[in-house]
C-alpha cells in the first residue's frame, strides 16, 4: 500500500525536468487511489478553493480510507443535503499554509480551515495525523503538499456532529 501510493503519486513530484505541475485538485483527479477524495471535493463544491493560491496541506484520505467508514456514511456524505456535513469533514482534512514532513514534530497541533485541530505524532513506524497514518509524505504541488493518509479523520465530535 505505501508503495503503490507513494508510486502512483511520483509523476507529480516536482523536479526541474520540465513536468507539468499540478495543483492539488488536479492531482486528486489524476490519481486513481484518490478518484473518492476527488468526488468528495466536488460535492463540497470546493474545487474552485482548493484550486486557489494556497498554499494548502492536505491530508489526502485513499480511496480505502473512505471505503473504511461504516456502510453507507460515504453514500450519506455525498447527498447534496449533507454538504455541509461534507465540507466540515474535508476542510478538517487540509491546513492554511505549505508544512512539508520535515516541519512536522512529535506532539505537533496544528489548526485546519474547519477551525479544530490535528495532532500529528511521530514515532518509528511513520508519521501520524491524529489516527492516520501518511502513506506517502510531502507530494508537492503548484499550491501546496499533499500528505496521503490510510484513514478518513473526523473533526472533533461537539464540533461536526460525529
Amino acid at each position: 500500500m505505501i508503495a503503490i501510493s507513494y508510486l502512483a503519486m511520483a509523476p507529480y513530484s516536482t523536479s526541474d525536468n520540465g513536468h507539468n505541475h499540478h495543483d492539488i485538485v488536479s492531482m486528486a483527479e489524476d490519481n486513481e487511489d484518490l478518484s473518492t477524495l476527488y468526488a468528495a471535493i466536488q460535492a463540497a463544491d470546493l474545487v474552485d478553493v482548493l484550486k486557489g493560491d494556497g498554499p494548502f496541506t492536505v491530508f489526502a484520505p485513499t480511496n480505502e480510507a473512505f471505503n473504511a467508514l461504516p456502510e453507507g456514511t460515504l453514500e450519506y456524505l455525498l447527498m447534496p443535503e449533507n454538504r455541509d456535513e461534507l465540507v466540515s469533514i474535508l476542510t478538517y482534512h487540509v491546513v492554511a499554509g505549505e508544512v512539508m514532513s520535515g516541519d512536522l514534530s512529535d506532539g505537533m497541533k496544528a489548526e485546519t480551515v474547519e477551525g479544530s485541530e490535528v495532532t500529528i505524532s511521530i514515532n518509528n513506524y511513520g508519521v501520524k495525523v491524529n489516527e492516520a497514518s501518511v502513506v506517502a509524505a510531502d507530494v508537492e504541488a503548484s499550491n501546496g503538499v499533499i500528505h496521503v493518509i490510510d484513514a478518513v479523520i473526523l473533526p472533533p465530535e461537539e464540533e461536526s456532529g460525529y
